[in-house]
């Protein structure tokens, strides 16, 4: 069976998603038959690349809320992601344009080492102190995640590597009817959006195995939207 999961870097229930989903896997009869790849999709597409805002300014200005509601707003998404035994910093990161490390994702896709890539990746951006929005970070991602660093170098000087793979997976998401990430499509016959429980990916996984239609996970699960949005509490 193969799984895709369109997500973006950017993207906190991505991160909390990739998690839930990997549990869900966990308890999966059939697991070890189970291949996973991940598929583009930018949240922001639009912006300037090189162009960095801090994440707390740019949901104030997003939402219309201060700056104290902002860090609110952070606090909620952190509380869902230290449930699940991830590390979440409310403070001090920041937000830009991922199209490079979707690029370099897709460079580590070949070389067989995506997973090692977007598990650096999530945990740089939404738990460590330094930025992947910065080349030479995100240079140094590829080479921990076990690429060689002349072809990482290379892939990100050169802005046309990798492109046409990205632009095809964003591509195929509209096509698919993706609105929102993370999105799960399931041997390309059922689709599930949203950071579900973990229980509800298994599930999907037993249906999808045995043939049957996968049920309708419930409404609601969290999510971010094309134009950078994510689900947040209403005030």
């Amino acid at each position: 069976m193969r799984v895709e999961i369109w997500s973006d870097i950017a993207c906190p229930w991505c991160y909390i998603g990739k998690a839930r989903f990997t549990k869900g896997l966990a308890e999966f009869a059939h697991r070890d038959e189970v291949e996973v790849v991940f598929r583009s999709f930018e949240l922001d597409p639009g912006s300037a690349k090189g162009v960095t805002a801090p994440v707390l300014e740019m949901l104030a200005t997003k939402y219309g809320r201060t700056l104290d509601e902002a860090r609110a707003m952070e606090e909620h998404v952190a509380q869902s992601a230290r449930a699940e035994g991830l590390t979440y910093r409310t403070e001090g990161r920041d937000h830009g344009n991922t199209f490079d490390i979707h690029r370099l994702l897709h460079l580590a896709a070949a070389r067989g080492r995506q997973t090692e890539l977007l598990d650096l990746a999530f945990r740089t951006n939404f738990a460590e102190e330094r930025s992947v929005f910065d080349p030479e970070v995100l240079a140094a991602l590829g080479v921990e995640a076990g690429l060689d660093e002349a072809e990482v170098r290379a892939l990100l000087a050169d802005g046309s590597a990798y492109a046409a793979e990205v632009r095809a997976d964003e591509r195929e998401a509209a096509e698919l009817g993706a609105n929102a990430v993370p999105f799960f499509v399931l041997d390309r016959r059922y689709g599930i959006s949203g950071g579900q429980p973990a229980e509800v990916f298994t599930r999907a996984l037993e249906q999808a195995w045995a043939g049957r239609e996968v049920e309708e996970p419930a409404a609601g699960a969290d999510a971010c939207e094309p134009d950078g949005a994510c689900a947040v509490p209403q005030a």
